[in-house]
């Protein structure tokens, strides 16, 4: 790895975790093993292309695991490693955050939030 140097450390956070969807894996994947077409369908938004790239992002950061089953048809799973499983209060103070700031903006939080397991 590339020795750098940061002017503070939430830069080393943001560059693991960062951008639009890499938070929302790792929300769904607190949840337990997902497939990349679970994923998908979670999260209608995100291309197959960005999707692929982020995951491998996260699994070359070590936060993620890709778990292959010898079957046919092939199976692909992903869940948290032990060191993903440690940005849990991370991800559970940006959700509380969100949706405080889903009220001050446009008052009831449900209106504005999908019907999902994250949103409970």
């Amino acid at each position: 790895m590339e020795k750098k140097k940061y002017n503070i450390s939430v830069e080393a956070t943001l560059e693991v975790i960062g951008g639009k969807w890499k938070c929302v894996i790792l929300c769904h994947l607190t949840h337990g093993k997902k497939r990349t077409s679970e994923l998908k369908r979670l999260m209608p938004n995100i291309t197959q292309k960005m999707l692929t790239q982020q995951l491998r992002e996260l699994e070359d950061d070590g936060i993620i695991n890709r778990i292959i089953y010898q079957q046919i048809p092939p199976k692909v799973e992903y869940e948290l490693s032990e060191y993903g499983e440690s940005l849990q209060s991370i991800l559970d103070a940006l959700c509380n955050w969100g949706e405080r700031h889903i009220t001050k903006v446009y008052g009831d939080k449900t209106l504005m939030l999908e019907d999902s397991i994250l949103n409970k």
